[in-house]
């Protein structure tokens, strides 16, 4: 199924026949450095960061001080670079399948599986290391949380429910911030943990229409593969008009004003947007709906979030 932080592009996802690059030579230096970030796809990080300084300061009802702020990058970074690097190992045959994903670096050759296991490695003693730095609760919850994070990778062979998979594991990011401040699990958090999940599961299932195709034939589950490209959308749609109804409970359990309702409205617009984008019949500007209007949504939320309480201290 599609890999929802994920936008590649090559000549024969254009074509539709299966590209055989020849073997790439094997990175190094600079070269390994930026394979790796284009493995991970580093600047995707910022899909989830932002709602985890939301989560941060919404607990400490301010700026965070700056060492909690360092140990939460550090924390989303590990995890997010584990979750991406174990995903493309366990996704090496069918990456080596898909047109969309023949020329990422692990299928090229350009790195190689043993670098890639060291990297896991890296990432999660990162994550593991950045969790025992904020309190006793993160490091607690630190090994369940990779566990769900790693294990999006299977999801998709077992079940349609993937896209929901993959919206908790990112939905772990508010919870997370908030947990890292407070060092206590609240209603508040979770709200907003709940809306970020269904954002995430409604744009991986706008994202898996590219290869609901490649689903059949590899036998790999999807909402568009399980009820056709025109009510996985509707569903997609759905999922949208709860996380705004979630992002609209939030202020009956925080002292959220107009600032941040100007921005939950602002998200709704991006979201009404991004669903005229895509159309079951012109999957051509899927790609411009998950950059144009994803991207800018956590920020959004953040901006607003951070506005809200700046007016109030």
């Amino acid at each position: 199924m599609g890999k929802p932080l994920i936008v590649e592009d090559s000549p024969s996802s254009r074509t539709g026949r299966l590209a055989e690059p020849a073997p790439a030579p094997r990175a190094r230096g600079l070269r390994a450095a930026a394979a790796t970030l284009s493995m991970i796809k580093f600047q995707h990080t910022f899909f989830a960061l932002p709602f985890a300084f939301t989560g941060a300061i919404l607990a400490a009802g301010g700026v965070p001080p700056l060492r909690q702020i360092g140990w939460i990058l550090g924390a989303m970074v590990g995890a997010r670079s584990a979750a991406m690097i174990f995903n493309r190992i366990a996704d090496l045959d069918f990456d080596r399948r898909n047109p969309r994903t023949a020329l990422r670096p692990l299928v090229t050759g350009e790195l190689g599986l043993g670098f890639a296991w060291s990297a896991l490695a890296v990432s999660v003693a990162l994550f593991f290391l950045s969790a025992a730095r904020l309190n006793r609760l993160t490091l607690v919850l630190a090994a369940p949380a990779i566990l769900l994070v790693l294990s999006y990778s299977y999801a998709k062979r077992l079940s349609w429910l993937t896209h929901l998979h993959l919206g908790a594991s990112l939905g772990l990011a508010p919870l997370g911030g908030w947990i890292a401040v407070r060092g206590t699990i609240d209603p508040a958090p979770l709200v907003l943990a709940a809306a970020v999940t269904l954002w995430v599961a409604g744009f991986d299932v706008i994202y898996s229409c590219q290869d609901v195709e490649f689903d059949g034939r590899e036998r790999l589950h999807s909402a568009p593969r399980r009820f056709g490209i025109a009510r996985a959308l509707a569903l997609s749609s759905l999922m949208h008009a709860l996380t705004v109804v979630l992002f609209l409970l939030l202020p009956f359990l925080l002292p959220l004003g107009p600032a941040y309702l100007a921005g939950v409205a602002g998200t709704a617009a991006l979201l009404l947007y991004e669903h005229r984008l895509v159309k079951p019949s012109d999957l051509s500007r899927v790609n411009q709906a998950f950059f144009t209007v994803n991207g800018c949504v956590s920020f959004l939320i953040l901006a607003a979030t951070a506005a809200d309480l700046a007016l109030r201290g």
